[in-house]
């Protein structure tokens, strides 16, 4: 019988469980649950529905009883950043406050004033973005001194709803590094750092790294599911299981596409060289201590927001058909512009930049679809350059993995601007990366090269030439 592993994969906009196993060598998926994520304002707060979360990931698995599957593992990933404190109670102090609140605003300048932004890059190599969440605490110590006084545990996202399951605390390494609090090079909590903040280093836990096993459900959810299940760390930041699936052996650009467009390659040490510092790059931690160098672009959030902003009167398909009809149309925007991040109209704000900077102002539903899959593939083709000028070589490939790969019109829009060969999937890369992890702590698969021949035979990959 072969061994069930269960990715609890949730993005921005909702969450699903997918099963994965092998037969005859290959990697087979199987969607079990899937539910919507969104953010809700509470108060003054734009939130995450945390509990609300955890209550679909256990009607997930409640199915695979009904399925008859008995899964041997389950593994969480999210995006990154967000976090709950927790007091001595272990109760939340606060809802899951979400990234795109504005209470980070000012927050990395007033940093800057106790920690030079230049030797907060050398010690911790993470680009230098407003959420992230050494900003978020700051915003906390500043404004709600309280909260963290209070706080006797830090848990970001899925380490939350892995304490849920199993009752047990830990910080797992991809994740953890995305807060810019952790040491690049001892790969731990920078209790340096976190005391010249005035951050109270205690409520961190140990840091985990993928593949390590936390344990068993509690006795009340092995009574209330009927099963129980062992629950292992994968890459718990979603960008960190994605990474593992690109199916490329030899070295590759790749772009995690879907909300954010995570742009970069894998390495063996951190780069935190003053030109990697003026790119605004990062160095997340990976799988196996793996770095992965990269800068995080806006994504397909535009898209996403022009579609709402339409009243989703247009498919993710019709807006890539009507941008290939707007031929004649030629207008980019800065995507990494903060202007985009969380805007009240995403139409109003393309034209206005539009306006601003004296281009063609799109004035159709196509010629705004087309504005935003050209100024995506010219800050990809820019990256490109940069990666190119810090590593000293050139590239070859660039692998598009996740669920933005299925972006025909951008895909050959990649190649056309880099002139380099470009290959889109796996799809569902995220849910690949977190079951191989699984697997590969569960002893099915023995190491990460391993993993990807067998992701490369199991799984889709389009090739895309440039013109």
């Amino acid at each position: 019988m072969p061994k069930y592993s269960i990715a609890v994969d949730i993005g921005a906009s909702s969450g699903r469980l997918i099963l994965g196993y092998l037969e005859a060598g290959l990697l087979k998926l199987e969607e079990i649950h899937r539910f919507e994520n969104k953010i809700v304002k509470k108060g003054d707060s734009y939130c995450w529905e945390i509990h609300k979360l955890f209550h679909e990931i256990k009607n997930g698995l409640k199915k695979c009883k009904e399925l008859g599957i008995k899964p041997d593992s389950i593994g969480i990933d999210t995006w990154a950043v967000d976090f709950l404190l927790l007091d001595e109670n272990d109760q939340p102090l606060t809802d899951a406050v979400s990234y795109r609140d504005p209470r980070t605003d000012g927050m990395m300048e007033e940093v800057f004033k106790i920690f030079t932004k230049e030797r907060l890059y050398l010690e911790t190599g993470i680009q230098f973005q407003k959420f992230n969440t050494i900003y978020q605490l700051f915003s906390i110590k500043k404004n709600n001194p309280e909260i963290l006084e209070k706080a006797k545990s830090f848990l970001m996202i899925p380490d939350y709803f892995n304490y849920l399951l199993t009752g047990k605390k830990a910080n797992e390494y991809t994740n953890a590094t995305s807060t810019q609090l952790v040491n690049a090079f001892t790969k731990k909590w920078d209790y340096q750092l976190l005391n010249l903040l005035g951050i109270n280093k205690e409520m961190f836990q140990e840091i985990q790294t993928p593949k390590t096993n936390l344990g068993n459900l509690k006795k009340e959810l092995v009574y209330e599911l009927g099963f129980d299940i062992k629950v292992i760390l994968p890459a718990t930041h979603d960008t960190g299981s994605a990474v593992i699936s690109v199916p490329e052996e030899n070295e590759t650009i790749y772009i995690s596409s879907g909300t954010w467009s995570l742009m970069g390659t894998e390495n063996y040490f951190p780069i935190c060289v003053t030109k990697a510092l003026d790119y605004n790059f990062t160095n997340e931690g990976g799988i196996d201590y793996q770095y992965r160098f990269l800068k995080n672009i806006m994504g397909l959030w535009m898209i996403q927001e022009v579609k709402r902003n339409y009243n989703d009167v247009y498919t993710f398909q019709k807006l890539v058909d009507i941008a290939r009809e707007a031929n004649g149309f030629k207008a980019i925007v800065n995507v990494n512009d903060d202007r985009f991040l969380k805007p009240e109209n995403m139409i109003d704000e393309i034209i206005n930049y539009c306006t601003e900077t004296e281009q063609p102002v799109p004035s159709t539903p196509g010629e705004v679809a087309k504005c935003v899959f050209e100024s995506l593939a010219a800050s990809y083709q820019e990256t490109v350059t940069e990666i190119e000028e810090i590593f000293e070589k050139k590239f070859e490939k660039i692998n598009v993995i996740g669920g933005g790969c299925q972006n025909e019109l951008l895909n050959q829009l990649i190649a056309d601007v880099t002139h380099k060969e470009v290959y889109a999937g796996p799809v569902e890369a995220t849910a690949i990366g977190n079951i191989t992890a699984q697997l590969m702590a569960l002893e099915e698969i023995s190491d990460i090269k391993e993993a990807r021949k067998i992701i490369k035979s199991s799984f889709e990959v389009k090739k895309y030439l440039p013109a």
